[in-house]
């Protein structure tokens, strides 16, 4: 629950957030990254090999 002291607005870490954590979000970045980083291995010795 938000509060008001001296004209700001002070909330919880998780009020903050306004979100969810977790979900391995940084675990399907860092796979989706290195298939980029693959495929793009892939596509250029397939055309400058």
């Amino acid at each position: 629950m938000a509060m008001s002291h001296n004209d700001q607005i002070i909330e919880t870490t998780k009020a903050a957030r306004a979100g969810t954590t977790g979900h391995n979000v940084r675990f399907v970045l860092g796979l989706s990254l290195f298939g980029v980083v693959v495929l793009f291995a892939v596509v250029f010795l397939y055309f400058f090999h």
